[in-house]
């Protein structure tokens, strides 16, 4: 499947076709395409992943290729800023054009294997020649330069880059874009150009969906590749870890249980327990290791858990004080059977630690407590030196992987606590179907609601009665979101695909203090 979970095609013309990813980035702003274009290059470069092809609408921009002249923009930044249209002087090749809403536009990002530009350039306009015409609409190819024209307008445009025989930027095919920008300058150098689209050609509506399913199977078809599926066999090479030895981890391992301890490293399966172990760190798991709800993601017992053991909370402060930890995390199962959702006992737990260690600092990860205000409250008088309760999923697909939770109630419980002065952090799980939009609106409620410390990891089932992963997430993807969050604001990011709610935790609370 696609990043928007479509199934993969796979290339009717050649046996030996190569591998292609293709990532549906949905309406995305200029400067974040351009800034993940770049990424990706690099990782298709460097041989991380396959041959890529990004497909995307722009948010209104005018972008200027390596030939464009100040000459070629009628107006002043300041109208196109009132106008919401950017700006960006880019290195592709060709001058001045305008993307937006309604235009298809498509980032081949591809190793040249025959380093040959020219054929390059007839295979993207055979592409865009044979999409049009599948909804008939007969087109003339390079009449003024690289594109498509339609009775005498242009139709798609091409401008592409080129480092290291690995293509970049590419095409824009309009489809029932709106065609007034273009007045605003010289389209491609050109003052006397006319611009269409394919909906004023065909002369009805056209659902640009469509017209890119369409395009992709030419793309497929022309470039002799096939679609690689999102998720194979077996784990891509950066979810491969190098195992410590038994002899770095077991010292943790033997602490924890013979103080009658949990730790989320062994109930939750988290594939860093091992370096954490190593590295004399763990998180604890309190209040038991059965929850009372049933959250599809998560490897944790459910059931009907012990009552709440008074003694817990000095055995945890014991162990921290053993380990000598500047940092400890605590966590713990839903108890919904108990009155205050364990609020006072992750209370207790604070002051424990602080009375034996009040050097070391405290990150609670907190479920959502029902959304009880006095709960939220008892849990933040503590004092944590980081608040953190996690999101987990987008909305669209929050209550499939926790069903009995609500997500504007997660939102709610991280605004509480914000309000209340903490540090607030979340995490979030990528890789169970959301697009990029959505990963983008979670990150700006989460923020919204006075979250400013985050993390971003691949989601990995934990079985197969757990809900399934729809994608691998590579290296370069996550950057692009760390970037994009601190972009919004946020204060630190932890993104990878090991990446977890408290790994290494530690080093971002210090950073924070």
């Amino acid at each position: 499947m696609t990043a928007q979970g479509h199934e993969p095609r796979a290339s009717q013309a050649r046996t030996d076709a190569y591998p292609l990813q293709i990532l549906e980035l949905g309406r995305i702003s200029y400067a974040n395409a351009w800034q993940f274009q770049k990424l990706r290059h690099d990782s298709v470069l460097e041989g991380i992943v396959p041959d890529t092809l990004l497909l995307l609408e722009h948010d209104p921009v005018i972008t200027m290729g390596r030939g464009g002249l100040p000459e070629h923009i009628y107006v002043t930044g300041e109208i196109l800023a009132k106008k919401g249209i950017e700006l960006f002087w880019v290195e592709r090749g060709g001058m001045a054009t305008y993307h937006g809403p309604g235009q298809l536009v498509a980032y081949p990002i591809l190793h040249l294997r025959d380093r040959d530009l020219h054929a390059y350039m007839e295979r993207l306009l055979d592409v865009l020649e044979a999409t049009v015409e599948h909804f008939g609409v007969k087109a003339e190819r390079s009449v003024h330069g690289p594109g498509l024209w339609v009775n005498g307008a242009k139709v798609a445009s091409i401008g592409m880059a080129v480092r290291k025989w690995v293509s970049y930027h590419g095409i824009a095919l309009n489809v029932s874009l709106d065609l007034s920008p273009f007045s605003l300058i010289s389209p491609c150098g050109n003052p006397t150009e006319r611009m269409t689209s394919l909906e004023r050609e065909c002369g009805k509506k056209i659902d640009l969906s469509d017209v890119q399913k369409v395009f992709v199977d030419n793309f497929l078809r022309v470039f002799g590749y096939y679609q690689k599926p999102d998720v194979g066999e077996g784990h891509p090479s950066w979810l491969v870890r190098h195992l410590p030895s038994e002899k770095e981890v077991r010292p943790v391992e033997h602490l924890v249980s013979g103080l009658g301890l949990h730790t989320v490293c062994q109930e939750a399966h988290c594939p860093n327990r091992h370096e954490c172990f190593a590295r004399g760190t763990s998180t604890f798991l309190v209040m038991g290791d059965i929850c009372t709800r049933a959250c599809r993601y998560c490897a944790v017992t459910k059931g009907h858990p012990k009552p709440l053991d008074p003694e817990e909370p000095s055995r945890v402060a014991e162990a921290v004080a053993r380990l000598g930890l500047s940092t400890a995390v605590i966590t713990s199962v839903t108890r919904d059977d108990v009155p205050d959702g364990g609020a006072g006992h992750f209370a207790a737990i604070v002051r424990a630690i602080r009375e034996k260690s009040p050097q070391t600092h405290i990150e609670l990860l907190v479920p959502d407590f029902q959304g009880k205000q006095e709960s939220i409250e008892r849990v933040c008088a503590a004092s944590p030196d980081m608040f953190n309760h996690n999101i987990e999923a987008v909305r669209r697909i929050f209550a499939q992987v926790r069903p009995r939770a609500d997500y504007d109630l997660s939102l709610r419980v991280l605004q509480k606590a914000a309000s209340l002065g903490l540090r607030v952090k979340s995490g979030l799980m990528l890789g169970l179907g959301e697009t990029w939009e959505e990963i983008a609106g979670t990150l700006r409620d989460l923020y919204d609601h006075g979250c400013r410390y985050l993390t971003l990891g691949q989601y990995l089932a934990p079985s197969s009665h757990h809900v399934p992963m729809r994608r691998y997430l590579a290296p370069d993807e996550f950057v692009h979101w760390k970037n994009v969050a601190m972009d919004m604001g946020f204060l630190d990011v932890a993104s990878g695909p090991l990446v977890r709610s408290s790994y290494r935790a530690s080093a971002m609370l210090e950073r924070a203090l």
